[in-house]
C-alpha cells in the first residue's frame, strides 16, 4: 500500500507515511515517552504494509544526528532524526553544529512534552512531562537550524514535513526542527489522497557577467591560485575543477579539506601544502572554503585581487568573518567553474605564464612528495608509529570505492585518496563525536563498501562508544575505526602554547586540563559487544593487522551465547596503546630536549604525533595476551587461525571492526 486512501488515522501515521513520500528512508531516534504515538502507528503501519521509513534504535543523540551527517554526505538525501523532547534535543547540539556547518539537510524532529494535564488519551502522565517543557523549545536550536516549527492540531502533517524538507534541501542546505506535541500525534488524522508531490529546487546559477570578469583577470594573472575545502562534496564538481586546473595551470590548494576535492595524484593538487604559495599568488579563486588562511600567520598579496565562489560565499551565518573579497559569487560553484573554463578557452593562452606555473608547481610537488616519502620509509621501523604511517597503511589496504572518515585522526592527505565521495572529514563546527556516527551513517548509506574511521581518543569518547558498538551490531552496520589516542587534548595544549609560547603553563611539568589520564582500557569497550581486540605497537604488524580486521568475518556464536538469544558475530577492535608509567614529568624533560612533541595534522607541522602500543588479542570474548617476547608472533597465530579471510568479508552484516590507536610523546 501507498498509504495514500483518504482514511482516518492517527497524526502520528500520517507522520510516518509523508516522511517516505518526501524521500526519508531512514529515521534515527531515541524513543521517549513522547514516542507513544509513534510506537503505535509504527505497529499499525508494519500491519497494513504502508511505505513508511525505516527506524533504528540509537540510544545517544549526538551519534544519532552524525549518523544523519554522514549518511548524507554518502547518500546524498536526507535521514531523518527523532529525540525525546528538550532533553534529547539539548544532546543533538554538538553533532547538529557540525550538521549546520557543513550544510547537511536533515530533519530533526523532538517530542514536546504533553500539552494538557488531563482530558486527553496522551495527556501528561508522569513526572517528566512537568519538568521537561520549555517556554521555547524551539530556542534550543534555532543557532543551528533553517527553520523550526511545532505541529498544530488540525495542520496537514503532510504539507508541514513537505515545507519542512524544502527548505532544509534549499540553498545554502542547513537541518531544520520540528516539534511534536504527544496530543498532537495521537489525534485523528485525514490522510490526503492527493498529497502534495515533492518541490524540484533549482540550483542558485552564478551570474555569467562576473564570471567573464573573473575570466579576465586570471587570463592576465600569473600565478593564480585555487583554495578549496569542500567542493568535492558535489561529486559532479571533482572532475570540472580537474579539467579546469589541468587545462589552465592552475593550482589548487586545499585547506584543511573535508573531502576529496582532486584526486591526489593530479598534477595540480597541492594539497594542504600548497597554502605555502599564498604569498605568492596575484589571483586567489575561493571556492567552498570558510577559511582559506589564518590571518595572523599569512595574507595574501597587497596586489593580489581575491574572488569567493560559492552558493554562501560570504558565510552568512558566521558572526564574524572577514577575508579579502574584491568579488562574491553567488551561484553552485560546479556550475561557476564550468563556466570559468568555457569564457578561459575563448581567450588567448598566455603559454609562456602557464608553463612557468607548470615547472613552479612540479618542482613543489616533488619536494613535498620526497618529504613525505622519506618521513613514511623512517616510520616504518620507528617507535612509536607515526600518523603518516597510519594514513599509508590505511591507503594501501582500502579498496578502490572505500570510504574514509577522519575526525582529529590522519591528515586527509596522507590517504592519497583519488576517488570522489571517499573521504568525509570533521567540520569546522569542532563539535567532537562526528566519526563513530558518521562512520555507521556511511555504511546505512552504502552497505557494500568499506568504510575506515581514523578519530582521536577524546572523539572516541565524544562519539558515545557503547552506543555506536550497540548500533552497529543491531543495525548490521560493521565498519573499521582506528582511535589514535594520545591521551590529552592536545588542541588544547597547541592552543595555550600558541597564545603563551613561553608562559608558564607552556614550562609546567604538567599542563592543567590537558591529560586524559588514567587513560582507559578502550578495548574492554569493544569487547562488551563481543569484540576481537588487537593492541599494536610495531609499525612491522601494523599492515598485516589492517589486512586482517579487513577480512575478518562472522562465525557461528557458542551454544552457551546462542541460548541467550545472542547474534552471530567477530567484531575485531584493533588498539595501539600508548606506552604506561611515563610521568607527566618525564614528558615535560622530554620536550625541552627538544623530542618530537604530539602535534595535530601532520608530520610535517609543528609538533609530530606519534604512537606506541602493547598488543594484545581476544576471540569473542575471549581475551589472550601474549608475553613481550612473543606478542607479535601469538597475534599473527591467532589472526590465522581464526579470522577467515576472503575478499567480501565485510559485506557480512554481523561484522564490526574497530581499531584504536593510542598515540603517545616521543
Amino acid at each position: 500500500m501507498d498509504g495514500a486512501s483518504n482514511t482516518t488515522i492517527s497524526a502520528a501515521e500520517g507522520l510516518l507515511r509523508a516522511l517516505k513520500r518526501r524521500g526519508v528512508d531512514y529515521v534515527l531516534a531515541n524513543a521517549g515517552t513522547d514516542f507513544a504515538p509513534i510506537i503505535e502507528g509504527l505497529v499499525r503501519a508494519a500491519g497494513r504494509k504502508d511505505a513508511i521509513p525505516r527506524f533504528i534504535t540509537v540510544p545517544h543523540e549526538n551519534l544519532a544526528v552524525a549518523m544523519a551527517h554522514g549518511y548524507y554526505q554518502v547518500a546524498a538525501k536526507p535521514a531523518g532524526v527523532m529525540v525525546h523532547v528538550t532533553v534529547g534535543t539539548g544532546n543533538t547540539i554538538c553533532a547538529l553544529m557540525n550538521a549546520a556547518r557543513d550544510n547537511v539537510p536533515l530533519l530533526l524532529m523532538a517530542g514536546r512534552t504533553p500539552l494538557t494535564q488531563d482530558g486527553h488519551i496522551a495527556s501528561r502522565s508522569a513526572p517528566i512531562h512537568w519538568g521537561q517543557e520549555n517556554f521555547d523549545q524551539g530556542g534550543i536550536t534555532r543557532e543551528y537550524t533553517k527553520w523550526d516549527f511545532e505541529l498544530r492540531a488540525g495542520q496537514p502533517v503532510d504539507e508541514i514535513v513537505g515545507r519542512a524538507l524544502d527548505i532544509a534541501l534549499s540553498e545554502p542546505r542547513g537541518p531544520v526542527y520540528l516539534t511534536l506535541p504527544r496530543e498532537v500525534l495521537a489525534n485523528p488524522h485525514k490522510d490526503s489522497t492527493t498529497p502534495l508531490p515533492p518541490t524540484e529546487i533549482a540550483t542558485p546559477q552564478p551570474s555569467a557577467r562576473h564570471i567573464d570578469a573573473l575570466a579576465e583577470w586570471i587570463a592576465a594573472a600569473e600565478f593564480p591560485l585555487i583554495l578549496t575545502s569542500n567542493l568535492g562534496r558535489d561529486l559532479g564538481a571533482v572532475g570540472v575543477l580537474a579539467e579546469l586546473a589541468e587545462r589552465h595551470a592552475i593550482p589548487v590548494a586545499q585547506p584543511h579539506a573535508s573531502c576529496v576535492n582532486l584526486p591526489a595524484s593530479h598534477p595540480f593538487n597541492l594539497g594542504h601544502a600548497g597554502t605555502e604559495l599564498l604569498g605568492k599568488a596575484d589571483l586567489l579563486l575561493v571556492v567552498d572554503c570558510e577559511v582559506p588562511w589564518y590571518p595572523r600567520y599569512a595574507t595574501p598579496r597587497a596586489d593580489a585581487k581575491v574572488v569567493h565562489l560559492g552558493v554562501d560565499p560570504l558565510f552568512e551565518r558566521y558572526p564574524h568573518r572577514a577575508f579579502t573579497a574584491q568579488l562574491a559569487i553567488t551561484g553552485s560553484s560546479r556550475v561557476g567553474l564550468q563556466l570559468l573554463d568555457d569564457a578561459l578557452k575563448a581567450r588567448p593562452v598566455q603559454r609562456a605564464a602557464a608553463d612557468r606555473r607548470r615547472a613552479v608547481v612540479a618542482e613543489f610537488k616533488t619536494a613535498k612528495a620526497a618529504q613525505l616519502a622519506a618521513t613514511v620509509e623512517r616510520a616504518r621501523s620507528e617507535k612509536p608509529i607515526r600518523y603518516s604511517y597510519v594514513g599509508q597503511c590505511v591507503h594501501d589496504a582500502l579498496p578502490k570505492d572505500g570510504i574514509v572518515i577522519t575526525e582529529l585522526g590522519v591528515a586527509a592527505d596522507h590517504f592519497a585518496l583519488e576517488e570522489p565521495g571517499s573521504l568525509l572529514a570533521v567540520s569546522i563546527g569542532g563539535g567532537l563525536g562526528f566519526g563513530l556516527g558518521a562512520s555507521l551513517g556511511a555504511k546505512l548509506a552504502a552497505p557494500h563498501r568499506m568504510v575506515v574511521s581514523t578519530i582521536g581518543d577524546g572523539s572516541y569518547m565524544f562519539g558515545n562508544p557503547t552506543p555506536f558498538h550497540l548500533v552497529s551490531r543491531a543495525a548490521k552496520l560493521p565498519t573499521l575505526t582506528i582511535v589514535c589516542n594520545n591521551g590529552r587534548w592536545q588542541a588544547v595544549e597547541s592552543a595555550t602554547r600558541v597564545v603563551y609560547p613561553d608562559g608558564a603553563a607552556a614550562h609546567a611539568e604538567e599542563m592543567p586540563l590537558v591529560e586524559l589520564q588514567p587513560s582507559p582500557e578502550f578495548t574492554k569497550v569493544a569487547e562488551a559487544s563481543d569484540a576481537w581486540a588487537r593492541r599494536v605497537d610495531d609499525p612491522a604488524e601494523l599492515p598485516r593487522a589492517i589486512d586482517a580486521a579487513m577480512t575478518a568475518r562472522g562465525r557461528p556464536p557458542s551454544a552457551a551465547r546462542r541460548s541467550h538469544g545472542a547474534r552471530p558475530a567477530l567484531k575485531v577492535a584493533l588498539i595501539l596503546r600508548r606506552a604506561e608509567g611515563q610521568a607527566p614529568r618525564a614528558r615535560t624533560q622530554a620536550r625541552r630536549r627538544g623530542l618530537p612533541r604530539c602535534g595535530r595534522a601532520s608530520d610535517t607541522a609543528r609538533g609530530r604525533r606519534r604512537s606506541a602500543a602493547r598488543c594484545t588479542s581476544a576471540v569473542g570474548g575471549r581475551r589472550r595476551r601474549s608475553s613481550a617476547s612473543h606478542r607479535s608472533s601469538n597475534a599473527r597465530r591467532s589472526s590465522g587461525r581464526r579470522v577467515a579471510r576472503a575478499g567480501q568479508t565485510l559485506l557480512q552484516p554481523s561484522v564490526n571492526t574497530t581499531w584504536r590507536l593510542r598515540f603517545r610523546r616521543a
